[in-house]
């Protein structure tokens, strides 16, 4: 649920205020990996980003192990928050601005750790922001609206997957039912990168092991494929295969050969299955070194882009789209678009 973020102001005359203040809204995404935050204001195109940030944390570094959250990692997933908090509270005290419509999500991590509500507490008593952890269905959903642009007349059916850092997000859509995207199943497989790069993150550096952890993950969303049959709705064709995760935008830039990452020719970008395949196999035989060296990957995530690959091997294997769609976009933007089509729906309401 969105919260009204603001800071007490003195009372301004009216004539000192400069027109109608314009709505800005914020969305907090704190996953097993990053923290990221993202304020924008409505546009007629969808929104302009008025600030981001993003910050990794591993707020689950351990997590397999104990079942907890460490105390380090609670620390500097409270420290981003902070400053998430502080450069959100910049918007709410301008007088320009309304007061800012916000939500503050987590995921995987809090949702699997035992001390994840404890957690949860501590962050609304440290920053005031009004965390709240989601379940893996709104999720999701969430992934479902940030992509809801690229998906317009872009088929009948989408399948979607998100390889997060504790799970990984598949959802099937329908298309062509009206205005907006309609979730029809969704899975959510408790692995992402950081728990396989904990569990076996040696694995992915050779072939056998690369080969029998994307065989184990196929295994695993067999059952999905039994109820929803995609593999035989791709054969009739009118099916888009989506990734927003940091594993297929990595895969983009290798693919794209980008001396540096650049979002805008990444997001969105449709790569044919064979364009896939190379890039996946230059990722693999890069090694360690390579891709700590690779300009669109960098020391700090080299650690899991393998294990990202092998569960992107196995989507990718299962479910033989003829392409796939890169979407550099997530939570952040799922939900300012969620809370201003709310706006946009309660602002009618009171208008009828």
């Amino acid at each position: 649920m969105a919260s009204q973020f603001s800071l007490a102001q003195p009372t301004r005359p009216v004539s000192h205020r400069r027109g109608k203040r314009r709505a800005v809204f914020g969305g907090i995404d704190l996953g097993t990996n990053n923290c990221r935050m993202l304020v924008g204001t409505p546009t007629a195109q969808g929104f302009h980003i008025l600030d981001s940030f993003s910050r990794v944390v591993r707020l689950g570094e351990g997590l397999y192990e104990t079942g907890q959250l460490s105390e380090l990692a609670m620390e500097r997933a409270i420290a981003s928050l902070s400053i998430c908090a502080e450069r959100v509270r910049r918007f709410a005290g301008d007088e320009l601005n309304g007061p800012i419509r916000l939500r503050a999500i987590a995921t995987e991590a809090c949702r699997q750790a035992e001390n994840g509500h404890e957690f949860v507490r501590r962050v609304r008593q440290t920053t005031g922001l009004p965390l709240e952890i989601i379940n893996p269905r709104e999720e999701a959903e969430l992934a479902v609206e940030s992509c809801a642009p690229l998906l317009r007349r872009a088929g009948r059916r989408a399948l979607l997957f998100d390889i997060g850092g504790g799970s990984t997000e598949i959802a099937w859509v329908r298309l062509d039912a009206g205005p907006h995207p309609e979730l029809i199943g969704y899975l959510s497989l408790p692995v992402g990168v950081v728990t396989l790069s904990e569990r076996c993150a040696g694995a992915c550096y050779q072939n056998e092991g690369f080969s029998r952890l994307a065989e184990d993950i196929v295994a695993m969303l067999r059952p999905f494929e039994a109820v929803h049959r995609i593999g035989e709705e791709i054969r009739r064709g009118g099916v888009v295969m989506v990734g927003t995760s940091g594993t297929v935008t990595t895969l983009a830039g290798v693919s794209l050969k980008l001396e540096r990452y650049k979002r805008g020719l990444v997001d969105g970008v449709s790569l044919s299955r064979r364009a896939v395949d190379e890039a996946l196999a230059e990722a693999r035989a890069l090694g360690r070194e390579g891709l700590s060296r690779h300009p669109c990957i960098g020391h700090e995530r080299v650690e899991f882009v393998l294990p990202g690959c092998a569960i992107f091997a196995a989507i990718h294997e299962l479910w033989q789209a003829p392409r796939l769609m890169v979407a550099d976009r997530g939570l952040r933007e799922g939900m300012l678009m969620r809370l201003m089509r709310d706006m946009h729906a309660h602002k009618s309401r009171l208008h009828a």
